[in-house]
């Protein structure tokens, strides 16, 4: 079933209550500058920020990809939601009472909606639950483990939510369908229970396990990773066969993707804006053990590969993107560092992220080291943690006898493959150099030849690069024929788009010009060119209708905002025009001489009809015989010698007004 549409007073409300500033920042860190508040795009990878969000006006804008909107569109284009959808969670969230268009359909649509907050609800009930099971004594066990083994205080155990699974089989599914009455349906969709294969029902999917819930990042509980607290290495050693694992993660659901989560994210995201560093480790309790030392940058990767979606989640909440990946020292840990390179490698090795490797003494991880010492020590470690490329050279090179001709031709392999897939010219030259040194033994003289060695096997193909001629220079180095000619331009298209948006933004942000650009349209008989633009004049004509006659152009309040809600129906002309709506410290200096502006972009709009007229008549004329039609040749030499005259006339003001556009 649809969700029914929903009342104009909802939305109206919604959009009243819902700070932009309050939505993007729960995705994208924000800092304040000026009036307004910046940061990193989250809709295309940027190093510097270009994202723009405006409280005043309630809109973002994204001067890198043109991204822009209100909060709803927003989160619409974030998560890939309806328009729908997301007016409803907006409503929850900043309690809007949501009505319809049908009443009695209220019933029916929260129903349908439902699902998903029954998921965040029923799970909330089961953190709940096992937090609560852990303080009795069935969960004294584990409340020792976590207190003994490992050393966690009682405000980090209530920080986390850990809590304890009791070891019955129906144990939780009793509590949530007996006595809170959840539906097993829901239960089993969060991944709480499981059905049994012979004979009907349900049963719990964690027993006699401490629990520590994950939550997205926006503190949600959406799974659980539960471990177990029978001795799995004597169990394996006594019997190889049906071991149960250390640990246990909720299956993949609704809310919950491995691949798409970071444990403590909620927690860090704060701590990685504010030390602009983001720290990877293994293990749930190495980020809670570093989180309890005030170590606050720190999430894990939930024992999977360290995926690149994941590492896009938290580049953006550091400028610098840098990362730095605390994997065990081990094998396992070794290659889940060496799995992570590969995912983000193409990142890494153009420089959009800044990618450390962080080994710690003895082959320790990150909740065993700080058990012997300090945060300080740990702190000092990241600190001088090597870059990904150092760590790796490092990893090739060890164990390998480079005074043996086969590990020396294996080692130089390796390091050839590594240094071909570096972009930029100086840091490959920097690991050249560094590679060279290293297999060199010491003999500074065999260095230029071990140097020259790399480079031939390195041979990188570097692309040729042309840089783009701007339509400025372009006018400029064809001004005199350009003057001239009537012929069709290679920059009148550009010019063309520039007068045209031009004049738009003017209209949108500049009220007091509006009657202006209305009555010059009117007296040249004028129309917008191209299509994107023609399609957001006819909206604002249409919004503007009422003012129309009374010719009250200025007098249109929110134009902008009104607009902006009409093209969420329309995102392929919105991408085309979105960036009309905003105005930079450029555009601000065009329109700052808006008289003479809106003059030249008419002007400009005007040459290009007459340009357009006078090579369709000059068409006709010649295509027409003059023995068999004489009237019509008459009639089409005429009409194109008329506009060529008006050419001429023109062409005085003709540089005047590109001059002005450019």
């Amino acid at each position: 079933m649809q969700i029914p549409r929903l009342h104009p007073d909802t939305i109206e409300e919604v959009k009243l209550r819902a700070d932009i500033v309050d939505v993007v920042s729960e995705y994208v860190v924000l800092r304040k500058r000026g009036k307004d508040f910046v940061g990193l795009c989250p809709f295309h990878d940027e190093k510097s920020p270009s994202f723009t969000v405006s409280q005043t006006k309630q809109m973002y804008y994204c001067f890198g990809c043109q991204a822009g909107g209100n909060a709803i569109k927003f989160v619409m284009e974030l998560g890939k939601r309806s328009f729908a959808d997301v007016v409803l969670d907006l409503a929850r969230r900043y309690q809007v009472p949501v009505q319809t268009l049908e009443p009695e359909q209220r019933q029916e649509l929260q129903r349908q909606l439902s699902l998903r907050e029954q998921l965040y609800e029923v799970l909330a009930t089961s953190a709940q639950f096992y937090q609560h099971a852990l303080r009795q004594s069935q969960g004294q066990k584990a409340l020792e483990y976590l207190q003994s083994n490992r050393q966690l205080k009682e405000e980090t155990i209530q920080q986390f939510g850990l809590g304890y699974a009791p070891a019955g089989w129906e144990t939780l599914y009793r509590y949530l369908v007996e006595d809170k009455h959840y539906p097993a349906q829901i239960l089993e969709k969060a991944g709480l229970i499981k059905p049994r294969r012979e004979g009907g029902g349900y049963y719990d999917a964690f027993r006699n396990r401490l629990m520590i819930p994950i939550r997205d990042f926006q503190g949600r509980v959406i799974a659980f990773g539960g471990r177990t607290l029978t001795d799995v290495d004597a169990q394996r050693a006594a019997s190889p066969e049906g071991v149960e694992p250390k640990y246990l993660n909720s299956p993949e659901t609704e809310l919950f993707s491995k691949g798409k989560t970071l444990f403590a994210l909620d927690q860090a995201k704060g701590g990685i804006s504010q030390l602009d560093q983001a720290v990877v480790v293994e293990g749930y309790f190495d980020a809670i053990a570093l989180h309890a030392a005030g170590i606050n940058n720190t999430v894990a990767s939930l024992g999977t590969a360290l995926s690149l979606e994941q590492v896009r989640l938290i580049l953006r909440y550091t400028e610098s993107k840098q990362l730095v990946l605390n994997f065990d020292a081990d094998k396992a840990g070794t290659n889940a560092a060496e799995r992570a390179i590969g995912e983000i490698a193409e990142l890494a090795y153009k420089g959009e992220v800044q990618l450390k490797i962080l080994n710690l003494p003895d082959g320790k991880d990150a909740d065993e080291y700080l058990h012997s010492h300090t945060p300080e020590d740990y702190a000092e470690l990241l600190k001088n943690a090597p870059l990904w490329l150092d760590w790796q050279i490092q990893q090739i090179i060890q164990d390998r006898d480079l005074k043996q001709a086969t590990d020396f031709q294996q080692v130089t392999q390796q390091l050839v493959k590594l240094l071909k897939n570096i972009a930029n010219s100086d840091t490959r030259n920097y690991y050249v150099s560094y590679c060279a040194e290293i297999l060199s033994l010491g003999d500074t003289r065999l260095i230029p030849l071990r140097i020259e060695n790399l480079l031939t096997q390195i041979a990188p193909a570097t692309a040729a690069y042309t840089k783009p001629v701007s339509a400025r220079k372009a006018w400029g180095n064809n001004k005199s024929s350009l003057l001239t000619s009537h012929s069709p331009l290679p920059t009148e298209r550009s010019l063309l788009e520039h007068a045209e948006a031009l004049l738009l933004r003017i209209y949108l942000h500049c009220p007091e010009q509006r009657q202006a650009i209305i009555a010059e349209l009117e007296e040249r008989d004028l129309q917008f060119s191209l299509s994107h633009h023609r399609f957001l004049w006819q909206q604002i004509l249409e919004i503007s209708s009422a003012n129309v006659e009374t010719r009250n152009f200025a007098s249109q309040p929110d134009l902008i905002s009104r607009l902006q809600d009409h093209f969420l129906e329309f995102s392929n002309e919105m991408g085309l025009i979105s960036h009309l709506f905003h105005v930079d410290e450029k555009n601000q200096k065009e329109i700052l001489r808006t008289p003479q502006v809106v003059q030249a972009a008419i002007a400009c709009m005007d040459l290009v009809m007459l340009e357009k007229r006078y090579r369709h008549f000059l068409e006709l004329w010649q295509q027409t015989d003059p023995e068999t039609e004489p009237e019509r040749y008459q009639s089409y030499y005429q009409a194109f010698y008329a506009e060529k005259i008006k050419l001429q006339q023109i062409d005085r003001q003709r540089l005047f007004s590109i001059t002005e556009l450019l």
